[in-house]
């Protein structure tokens, strides 16, 4: 069989040129999302425990004295002690 021409054409070439840019792409995106996903530390501040929670919206206002002691013992919390005077 007889070839003409020295070998790869331009269309194969270009072919070989998107590949390879589509191959770096793929692996700097891949890099991009491993960091974001597992390159986080421990969050700078922890969630509230449900006690934290409640005690902050008794202390805005938002549920009396009543509700605060009765949902706190719904979560098992230690009783608050009533201050003096």
């Amino acid at each position: 069989m007889m070839y003409w021409g020295d070998g790869m054409s331009g269309f194969g070439m270009a072919l070989m040129a998107l590949n390879t840019l589509l191959f770096w792409g793929l692996v700097v995106a891949g890099v991009v999302l491993l960091v974001r996903n597992f390159g986080r530390g421990t969050p700078t501040s922890p969630r509230p425990v449900p006690q934290q929670l409640l005690a902050e919206r008794f202390a805005r206002g938002e549920i009396d004295e009543d509700e605060y002691i009765r949902r706190l013992q719904m979560l098992g919390g230690a009783m608050p002690t009533k201050p003096s005077g």
